[in-house]
């Protein structure tokens, strides 16, 4: 009697990531959204991104929380609450079965159905969420050396159009930039407002450090989660922090320079503009509040365990 063998079953290619789009999770080679929307068409999108390490989030209810005033501000509205929200990354995380995670979670809306007014307040608004490996916008080297930044000609986009504490992707003004530093041999590029006060670079906040204090720009940019830890912290640690109008001079004077992101942590520069700070190596402010933070991270700070169980429901 000849043997049948039983043909495997293909494991789904959940490592490289995991999905979420308008109601239904999928491997992220899956992923797609379509071209007509005005998500895509229009970048009429907000979102957001909380990091995980060791199996836990960094503030979840903190970003779910900016992400929804971040819609209000967009006025947008997916059908899905803070709680839904919540248990969509965790799935995500769960499904991916990662412990170090970028995870990101947008809201685009949709295009008005036919017949409808061709206008924004009759499209669909919808959820989309995703968890990737572990993403630092720094690489090893960088992190090493320190970050070369350079001031750019381009402005950042003014408040007064679109406000930059509601994360969005209108990220034009940031890509030039970014292409001005590419052309200029450095990692990054930092903008200025129309009054030539320091705003932000692309996908980060900043600090100036001089004379072992810390600035930070009060204006013009994301008020980044990063941020607010790194403002915490130093407070703990007894180092004058200001949150305040930061000049162009005192970047360009500073003895220090620190980059915050979700996507990275605290991260140093070694020069701005060509001029080398210190010894051409991150500075003493930087390790202090860098190794404090990831200290306090893997003791558990604002941490959230990721539902694990969630991937197998």
């Amino acid at each position: 009697m000849p043997v049948t063998e039983t043909p495997t079953e293909t494991p789904i290619p959940w490592a490289a990531g995991a999905a979420y789009i308008d109601g239904r999770f999928m491997p992220i080679a899956e992923a797609a959204i379509p071209i007509t929307d005005w998500g895509y068409r229009r970048s009429d999108v907000t979102y957001d991104v909380v990091g995980v390490r060791d199996g836990a989030f960094f503030r979840l209810d903190d970003h779910v929380r900016r992400f929804r005033a971040s819609m209000e501000a967009f006025r947008l509205k997916p059908p899905e609450d803070d709680d839904a929200i919540r248990r969509v990354l965790h799935r995500c995380v769960a499904l991916a079965g990662l412990r170090d995670a970028y995870v990101a979670m947008d809201c685009l809306r949709g295009r008005p159905p036919a017949g409808a007014p061709y206008h924004p307040a009759h499209a669909r608004n919808y959820l989309a969420a995703f968890a990737l490996p572990w993403i630092s916008l720094v690489r090893p080297d960088v992190m090493e050396r320190g970050a070369h930044l350079v001031v750019a000609e381009t402005l950042r986009i003014p408040a007064r159009s679109v406000d930059p504490r509601a994360k969005n992707f209108h990220w034009a003004d940031l890509t030039r930039g970014q292409f001005e530093a590419h052309d200029r041999g450095a990692d990054f590029c930092v903008l200025l407002d129309e009054d030539g006060h320091v705003t932000e670079g692309p996908g980060f906040n900043l600090f100036v450090v001089a004379d072992g204090g810390l600035a930070t720009p009060d204006a013009g940019v994301l008020e980044g989660l990063t941020r607010q830890s790194v403002i915490e912290l130093a407070r703990e640690m007894d180092l004058a922090v200001a949150v305040r109008p930061v000049t162009v001079a005192e970047l360009r004077d500073a003895d220090e320079i620190l980059l915050v992101t979700t996507a990275g942590g605290i991260m140093p520069a070694s020069r701005i503009d060509g001029r080398i700070m210190g010894n051409d190596r991150p500075g003493p402010v930087f390790r202090r509040l860098h190794d404090a933070f990831w200290d306090k991270r893997a003791a558990g700070w604002h941490a959230t365990p990721v539902d694990y169980a969630s991937g197998t429901a």
